[in-house]
């Protein structure tokens, strides 16, 4: 189902903007429950989590309607009908946010629908992000967090990559042009060397190599359905990812998240290596830490869902072990 939630009022941004009325597009599945379990999306990605996560829900699957409310929502500042850049009319442009604009956000939004308490909060990449903000943020709000490939703040890699993405949208002939090339760079970060090169190496079309082919498909493929306002702001929405900024060293914030926690990472994630991710579940007393084995590189939560599904499964059961996510049919181990 889907809910236009509007926030009334004054909403006040981490950096000192302030937005009003701002509208969230929320969607759910299952009967209403004041207990629910919400799912964050990524970069470019939507409320629709039963499509980029379509095969984690239904009956017996993690996401199951029939037995617990779920919900997910457009972050602050997306182009999919919650405030942000593509519905904003103010006289200076969309100001920044940050992922805690977007938690708080969330939280409004959560009240408003009547929700009282999150057994389980979902997400990776920027979704990991906003799952650990809401344990620093409302840890009593807040059961289970499942960040997967994401570190405690944005890492000067990532954010180097970042930088050449807004490069590459500021200085081409058109924001279409810019968004496209931005695509590519990122598609690069979010596979691996042998994910591309298993699936493409030295291949050629009629247009050139067929790995060239691919990233530009993915370039045009984005700019049919984002716009580059968007994703610039989301892109800095990402970069002010850190846990310790303006509350103190990132370790010590992490040590007071209390929650239970499943930390995943990805075995070839090159935009949140292992040891990032690793470091998060380390340092938080009630935390486990999966890795989940995939040569799809930082997409692999994705493409992989069926070893996400195994994982998750098992520490909400109790079942787990500290072991990689291995390949599908192979066992628990």
């Amino acid at each position: 189902m889907k809910h236009a939630v509007v926030v009334p009022g004054v909403f006040p941004l981490e950096g000192g903007g302030t937005l009003r009325d701002v509208k969230v597009e929320v969607r759910t599945w299952g009967r209403f429950r004041k207990e629910a379990t919400l799912i964050c999306h990524a970069l470019t990605g939507s409320a629709d989590a039963d499509d980029w996560w379509r095969n984690l829900f239904g009956t017996g699957s993690l996401f199951d309607p029939g037995k617990s409310y779920i919900v997910s929502m457009n972050v602050l500042g997306s182009r999919y009908g919650t405030t942000g850049p593509s519905s904003h009319r103010g006289a200076e442009g969309f100001p920044d946010v940050t992922i805690r604009d977007m938690v708080h956000l969330q939280k409004a939004a959560l009240d408003q629908l009547g929700v009282q308490y999150l057994d389980l909060v979902i997400g990776g990449s920027m979704g990991g992000m906003q799952a650990l903000e809401w344990a620093v943020m409302y840890p009593e709000f807040v059961d289970t967090i499942v960040p997967i490939g994401v570190g405690s703040s944005q890492s000067a890699w990532a954010i180097a990559l970042s930088e050449t993405q807004r490069a590459a949208i500021r200085t081409a002939a058109s924001p279409e042009d810019g968004l496209a090339t931005a695509r590519t760079i990122a598609m690069i970060s979010y596979r691996s060397h042998a994910n591309l090169q298993s699936r493409f190496g030295r291949e050629e079309t009629d247009d050139g190599f067929a790995v060239q082919s691919y990233l530009r498909y993915q370039g045009q493929k984005l700019v049919d359905r984002f716009d580059a306002e968007t994703y610039l702001t989301l892109l800095g929405a990402m970069d002010s990812h850190d846990l310790g900024r303006g509350r103190g060293p990132r370790e010590a914030i992490l040590n007071r998240i209390t929650n239970r926690a499943l930390v995943i990472g990805i075995s070839s994630d090159v935009l949140y290596p292992v040891h990032e991710t690793r470091a998060v579940a380390n340092a938080m007393p009630n935390a486990r830490f999966a890795v989940l084995d995939s040569p799809n590189g930082h997409d692999a939560f994705l493409t992989d869902t069926h070893k996400v599904e195994r994982a998750v499964k098992h520490f909400l059961k109790g079942e787990y072990r500290s072991a990689p996510i291995r390949s599908r049919g192979a066992a628990w181990a």
